[in-house]
Protein backbone atom coordinates (compact mmCIF):
# COMPACT_ATOMS: atom_id res chain seq x y z
CA UNK A 1 0.00 0.00 0.00
CA UNK A 2 1.16 3.56 -0.97
CA UNK A 3 1.54 6.38 1.92
CA UNK A 4 -1.26 8.28 0.17
CA UNK A 5 -3.24 5.58 -0.24
CA UNK A 6 -2.61 5.21 3.92
CA UNK A 7 -3.05 8.92 4.62
CA UNK A 8 -6.17 8.21 2.26
CA UNK A 9 -7.52 5.74 4.49
CA UNK A 10 -6.32 7.40 8.09
CA UNK A 11 -8.62 10.29 6.83
CA UNK A 12 -11.50 8.47 5.82
CA UNK A 13 -11.47 6.51 9.27
CA UNK A 14 -11.09 9.80 11.13
CA UNK A 15 -14.14 11.50 9.37
CA UNK A 16 -16.25 8.62 9.65
CA UNK A 17 -16.34 9.67 13.46
CA UNK A 18 -16.65 13.15 12.43
CA UNK A 19 -20.13 12.45 14.90
CA UNK A 20 -19.06 11.97 17.78
CA UNK A 21 -20.34 13.18 20.96
CA UNK A 22 -23.51 14.77 18.97
CA UNK A 23 -25.97 14.15 21.02
CA UNK A 24 -24.09 16.26 23.65
CA UNK A 25 -24.02 19.47 21.93
CA UNK A 26 -23.05 22.85 24.34
CA UNK A 27 -22.20 25.34 21.69
CA UNK A 28 -23.12 26.60 18.46
CA UNK A 29 -22.10 30.05 17.74
CA UNK A 30 -20.57 32.16 15.36
CA UNK A 31 -19.29 34.38 18.25
CA UNK A 32 -15.93 35.25 19.64
CA UNK A 33 -16.88 36.13 22.96
CA UNK A 34 -19.12 33.21 23.91
CA UNK A 35 -16.47 30.73 22.27
CA UNK A 36 -13.67 31.92 24.66
CA UNK A 37 -16.29 31.68 27.56
CA UNK A 38 -17.98 28.93 27.07
CA UNK A 39 -15.24 26.78 26.20
CA UNK A 40 -13.25 28.53 28.77
CA UNK A 41 -15.79 26.97 31.29
CA UNK A 42 -14.80 23.58 29.83
CA UNK A 43 -11.52 23.75 29.75
CA UNK A 44 -9.85 26.75 31.29
CA UNK A 45 -9.23 30.75 30.07
CA UNK A 46 -7.30 30.83 26.95
CA UNK A 47 -6.90 33.80 24.77
CA UNK A 48 -8.83 32.79 21.19
CA UNK A 49 -8.39 34.78 18.23
CA UNK A 50 -10.03 34.18 14.50
CA UNK A 51 -6.70 33.96 11.90
CA UNK A 52 -8.38 33.05 8.43
CA UNK A 53 -11.66 31.43 7.11
CA UNK A 54 -15.12 32.42 6.13
CA UNK A 55 -16.72 33.03 9.19
CA UNK A 56 -16.46 31.11 13.19
CA UNK A 57 -18.85 28.64 13.66
CA UNK A 58 -18.01 26.78 16.72
CA UNK A 59 -19.39 23.24 17.41
CA UNK A 60 -18.28 21.83 20.64
CA UNK A 61 -20.27 19.00 21.99
CA UNK A 62 -19.40 17.81 25.87
CA UNK A 63 -19.49 14.78 28.30
CA UNK A 64 -17.97 15.46 31.83
CA UNK A 65 -17.22 12.75 34.29
CA UNK A 66 -16.01 12.67 37.65
CA UNK A 67 -12.44 13.29 36.91
CA UNK A 68 -12.64 13.56 32.89
CA UNK A 69 -14.28 14.54 30.02
CA UNK A 70 -14.78 13.43 26.66
CA UNK A 71 -15.18 16.90 23.66
CA UNK A 72 -15.45 17.34 20.23
CA UNK A 73 -14.77 20.52 19.08
CA UNK A 74 -14.12 22.48 15.54
CA UNK A 75 -13.97 26.28 14.95
CA UNK A 76 -15.06 26.60 11.52
CA UNK A 77 -12.31 28.94 11.17
CA UNK A 78 -8.66 29.05 11.35
CA UNK A 79 -7.58 30.08 14.95
CA UNK A 80 -5.17 30.80 17.15
CA UNK A 81 -5.58 29.37 21.14
CA UNK A 82 -3.01 30.28 23.93
CA UNK A 83 -3.95 28.19 27.00
CA UNK A 84 -0.89 29.07 28.63
CA UNK A 85 -0.67 26.50 31.23
CA UNK A 86 -3.45 23.88 31.99
CA UNK A 87 -2.39 23.33 35.25
CA UNK A 88 -4.58 20.84 36.78
CA UNK A 89 -4.81 18.32 33.73
CA UNK A 90 -3.92 16.75 30.75
CA UNK A 91 -5.57 17.49 26.88
CA UNK A 92 -5.02 14.56 24.62
CA UNK A 93 -6.19 16.09 21.43
CA UNK A 94 -7.31 13.48 18.33
CA UNK A 95 -8.23 15.44 15.05
CA UNK A 96 -11.18 14.36 13.34
CA UNK A 97 -10.38 16.37 10.38
CA UNK A 98 -8.06 18.93 9.22
CA UNK A 99 -5.02 19.93 11.02
CA UNK A 100 -3.22 21.70 13.63
CA UNK A 101 0.11 22.74 14.65
CA UNK A 102 1.41 22.57 18.42
CA UNK A 103 4.19 24.30 20.07
CA UNK A 104 4.62 22.46 23.73
CA UNK A 105 7.14 21.68 25.74
CA UNK A 106 8.98 24.04 23.25
CA UNK A 107 8.48 21.65 21.10
CA UNK A 108 6.47 21.91 17.37
CA UNK A 109 4.28 19.06 16.27
CA UNK A 110 2.27 19.22 13.25
CA UNK A 111 -1.18 17.54 13.72
CA UNK A 112 -3.19 15.55 11.61
CA UNK A 113 -4.86 12.35 10.71
CA UNK A 114 -1.77 10.49 11.92
CA UNK A 115 -0.49 12.66 14.46
CA UNK A 116 -2.32 13.46 17.69
CA UNK A 117 -0.87 15.87 20.48
CA UNK A 118 -0.68 15.27 24.61
CA UNK A 119 -0.38 18.74 26.28
CA UNK A 120 1.15 18.31 29.91
CA UNK A 121 -0.03 20.72 33.06
CA UNK A 122 2.96 22.40 33.82
CA UNK A 123 4.24 23.41 30.15
CA UNK A 124 2.91 26.42 28.08
CA UNK A 125 1.19 25.78 24.73
CA UNK A 126 0.02 27.65 21.83
CA UNK A 127 -1.70 25.97 19.09
CA UNK A 128 -3.23 26.83 15.73
CA UNK A 129 -5.96 25.09 14.51
CA UNK A 130 -6.44 25.61 10.49
CA UNK A 131 -9.71 26.16 9.19
CA UNK A 132 -11.89 23.03 9.02
CA UNK A 133 -9.60 21.15 12.28
CA UNK A 134 -12.17 19.30 14.50
CA UNK A 135 -10.86 17.14 17.31
CA UNK A 136 -11.81 14.34 19.39
CA UNK A 137 -10.35 15.56 23.19
CA UNK A 138 -9.64 13.81 26.41
CA UNK A 139 -9.57 15.77 29.18
CA UNK A 140 -8.01 14.15 32.19
CA UNK A 141 -7.54 15.82 35.73
CA UNK A 142 -3.73 15.23 37.04
CA UNK A 143 -5.01 14.01 40.56
CA UNK A 144 -6.64 10.96 38.45
CA UNK A 145 -3.82 10.16 36.37
CA UNK A 146 -1.25 10.39 39.56
CA UNK A 147 -3.22 7.92 40.83
CA UNK A 148 -3.10 5.57 37.76
CA UNK A 149 0.66 5.89 37.70
CA UNK A 150 0.84 5.25 41.21
CA UNK A 151 -1.52 2.19 41.02
CA UNK A 152 0.72 1.12 37.85
CA UNK A 153 4.28 1.09 39.31
CA UNK A 154 3.83 0.67 42.52
CA UNK A 155 5.03 3.54 44.61
CA UNK A 156 4.58 7.23 45.12
CA UNK A 157 5.38 9.31 42.39
CA UNK A 158 8.15 11.85 42.94
CA UNK A 159 7.18 14.33 40.66
CA UNK A 160 4.42 15.28 37.88
CA UNK A 161 4.08 12.67 35.14
CA UNK A 162 5.28 14.35 31.90
CA UNK A 163 4.49 13.08 27.95
CA UNK A 164 5.87 13.25 24.71
CA UNK A 165 3.54 15.70 23.20
CA UNK A 166 3.45 13.67 19.88
CA UNK A 167 1.03 10.69 19.50
CA UNK A 168 1.96 8.66 16.86
CA UNK A 169 -0.95 7.29 15.37
CA UNK A 170 0.25 4.90 12.94
CA UNK A 171 2.20 2.67 15.84
CA UNK A 172 0.18 0.34 18.31
CA UNK A 173 0.18 2.28 21.14
CA UNK A 174 -1.37 5.50 19.26
CA UNK A 175 -3.89 2.96 17.87
CA UNK A 176 -5.03 1.43 21.00
CA UNK A 177 -5.23 4.85 22.62
CA UNK A 178 -6.96 6.34 20.36
CA UNK A 179 -9.42 2.86 20.16
CA UNK A 180 -10.24 3.41 23.26
CA UNK A 181 -10.90 6.91 23.41
CA UNK A 182 -13.09 6.42 20.88
CA UNK A 183 -14.93 3.22 22.27
CA UNK A 184 -15.79 5.80 25.28
CA UNK A 185 -16.97 7.89 23.56
CA UNK A 186 -18.99 5.47 21.68
CA UNK A 187 -20.41 3.98 25.29
CA UNK A 188 -21.34 8.02 26.42
CA UNK A 189 -23.68 8.29 23.31
CA UNK A 190 -25.30 4.85 23.97
CA UNK A 191 -26.14 5.75 27.04
CA UNK A 192 -23.97 2.91 28.83
CA UNK A 193 -21.20 5.49 30.34
CA UNK A 194 -21.90 9.06 31.97
CA UNK A 195 -25.85 8.74 31.64
CA UNK A 196 -26.75 9.72 35.45
CA UNK A 197 -24.43 9.85 38.40
CA UNK A 198 -21.14 8.35 38.17
CA UNK A 199 -21.09 5.35 39.85
CA UNK A 200 -18.44 1.79 39.85
CA UNK A 201 -18.72 1.58 36.05
CA UNK A 202 -17.55 5.47 35.60
CA UNK A 203 -14.64 5.20 37.88
CA UNK A 204 -13.41 2.16 36.46
CA UNK A 205 -13.69 3.40 32.75
CA UNK A 206 -11.85 6.41 33.95
CA UNK A 207 -9.48 4.98 35.54
CA UNK A 208 -8.98 2.45 32.64
CA UNK A 209 -8.63 5.49 30.35
CA UNK A 210 -5.80 7.29 32.25
CA UNK A 211 -4.02 3.63 32.31
CA UNK A 212 -3.85 3.27 28.65
CA UNK A 213 -2.79 6.86 28.31
CA UNK A 214 0.16 5.96 30.70
CA UNK A 215 1.06 2.63 28.87
CA UNK A 216 0.53 3.54 25.80
CA UNK A 217 2.44 6.92 24.95
CA UNK A 218 5.88 7.80 26.00
CA UNK A 219 6.43 9.83 29.33
CA UNK A 220 9.07 10.63 32.31
CA UNK A 221 7.44 7.31 33.73
CA UNK A 222 7.60 4.69 30.88
CA UNK A 223 11.14 3.47 31.91
CA UNK A 224 8.95 2.49 35.34
CA UNK A 225 5.90 0.69 33.96
CA UNK A 226 7.75 -2.49 33.37
CA UNK A 227 6.82 -3.19 36.97
CA UNK A 228 3.48 -2.83 36.70
CA UNK A 229 2.57 -6.18 34.43
CA UNK A 230 4.79 -8.54 37.22
CA UNK A 231 3.49 -7.61 40.43
CA UNK A 232 3.78 -9.93 43.20
CA UNK A 233 0.45 -11.50 44.90
CA UNK A 234 2.21 -12.86 48.11
CA UNK A 235 1.90 -10.86 50.98
CA UNK A 236 5.34 -11.25 52.03
CA UNK A 237 6.70 -9.85 49.24
CA UNK A 238 4.14 -6.76 49.10
CA UNK A 239 5.77 -6.50 52.18
CA UNK A 240 8.85 -6.44 51.61
CA UNK A 241 8.41 -3.56 48.43
CA UNK A 242 5.97 -1.28 50.33
CA UNK A 243 9.22 -1.62 52.96
CA UNK A 244 11.91 -1.11 50.40
CA UNK A 245 10.00 1.91 48.80
CA UNK A 246 9.09 3.68 52.17
CA UNK A 247 13.01 3.31 53.24
CA UNK A 248 14.82 4.07 49.86
CA UNK A 249 16.96 6.13 51.22
CA UNK A 250 18.27 4.37 53.78
CA UNK A 251 21.19 1.95 53.66
CA UNK A 252 19.11 -0.76 53.52
CA UNK A 253 20.60 -4.51 53.29
CA UNK A 254 18.65 -7.49 52.45
CA UNK A 255 18.55 -9.10 55.50
CA UNK A 256 16.60 -5.68 56.19
CA UNK A 257 14.45 -6.02 53.59
CA UNK A 258 13.62 -10.09 54.57
CA UNK A 259 13.01 -9.68 58.03
CA UNK A 260 10.63 -6.48 57.26
CA UNK A 261 8.49 -9.20 54.75
CA UNK A 262 8.80 -11.90 56.95
CA UNK A 263 10.80 -13.98 54.87
CA UNK A 264 14.35 -15.82 54.85
CA UNK A 265 16.51 -13.97 52.85
CA UNK A 266 16.76 -16.72 50.03
CA UNK A 267 13.02 -16.85 49.81
CA UNK A 268 13.24 -13.11 48.99
CA UNK A 269 15.64 -13.21 46.69
CA UNK A 270 13.66 -16.51 45.00
CA UNK A 271 10.71 -14.21 45.06
CA UNK A 272 12.43 -11.14 43.20
CA UNK A 273 13.74 -13.31 40.71
CA UNK A 274 10.47 -14.92 39.42
CA UNK A 275 8.45 -11.54 40.04
CA UNK A 276 11.20 -9.30 38.68
CA UNK A 277 13.73 -11.01 37.16
CA UNK A 278 16.34 -9.49 39.59
CA UNK A 279 17.51 -9.21 43.28
CA UNK A 280 16.29 -7.50 45.91
CA UNK A 281 19.31 -4.76 45.61
CA UNK A 282 19.29 -4.76 41.93
CA UNK A 283 15.27 -3.84 42.12
CA UNK A 284 16.62 -1.20 45.01
CA UNK A 285 19.17 0.57 42.81
CA UNK A 286 16.63 0.40 39.93
CA UNK A 287 13.83 2.48 41.76
CA UNK A 288 16.46 4.77 43.46
CA UNK A 289 17.53 5.63 39.56
CA UNK A 290 14.14 5.70 38.39
CA UNK A 291 13.25 8.21 40.95
CA UNK A 292 16.66 10.33 40.35
CA UNK A 293 15.83 10.53 36.56
CA UNK A 294 12.28 12.10 37.55
CA UNK A 295 13.90 14.18 40.10
CA UNK A 296 16.34 15.34 37.65
CA UNK A 297 14.15 15.90 34.76
CA UNK A 298 12.63 18.99 36.90
CA UNK A 299 12.38 22.28 34.68
CA UNK A 300 11.95 24.42 38.17
CA UNK A 301 13.77 24.12 41.13
CA UNK A 302 15.72 21.08 40.32
CA UNK A 303 18.38 19.95 42.78
CA UNK A 304 22.12 19.45 41.99
CA UNK A 305 22.83 16.44 40.54
CA UNK A 306 25.27 15.74 44.21
CA UNK A 307 21.60 16.29 46.29
CA UNK A 308 19.34 14.24 44.07
CA UNK A 309 22.18 11.42 44.38
CA UNK A 310 22.39 11.51 48.34
CA UNK A 311 18.31 12.19 48.25
CA UNK A 312 17.75 8.79 46.84
CA UNK A 313 20.17 6.45 48.54
CA UNK A 314 23.43 7.06 47.17
CA UNK A 315 26.36 7.47 49.22
CA UNK A 316 28.70 7.13 46.21
CA UNK A 317 28.89 10.02 43.58
CA UNK A 318 31.26 8.30 41.24
CA UNK A 319 29.22 4.95 41.61
CA UNK A 320 25.57 7.10 41.02
CA UNK A 321 27.17 8.43 38.01
CA UNK A 322 27.86 5.07 36.53
CA UNK A 323 24.94 2.72 37.48
CA UNK A 324 22.47 5.93 36.12
CA UNK A 325 24.55 6.16 32.69
CA UNK A 326 24.22 1.91 32.51
CA UNK A 327 20.55 1.70 32.87
CA UNK A 328 19.51 5.16 30.67
CA UNK A 329 22.70 5.78 28.08
CA UNK A 330 23.51 9.62 29.31
CA UNK A 331 24.82 10.94 32.35
CA UNK A 332 22.80 12.76 34.96
CA UNK A 333 24.02 15.98 34.01
CA UNK A 334 22.66 15.89 30.91
CA UNK A 335 19.15 15.01 31.73
CA UNK A 336 16.31 17.40 30.14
Amino acid sequence: MTLAQTLGMAQAMHLALDGLLAGFPILRTEDLSEAREVVGRAFCDHRLDIRQGTRLAVQHDHIGGAELSLNALGYGAEVAIDPGRLEDFYLLQFPLRGQARITHRGEVVEAGAQVATILNPDRETTMIWGQGCRKLLLQVNKGLLDRAAESLIGAPLPGAVRFDPRVDLTRAGGQRLFGRVVAAARAAGDGDLWSGDPGLNEAWAELQLASVLLESQPSNVSHMLWRATRAPQSRQMRRALEYLHENIADPLRVEDIAKAAGLNVRSLQLGFKSAFGVSPMRYLRDVRLDMARYMLARRLNRASVTEVAYSVGFSHLGRFSRDYRDRFGESPSVVQ
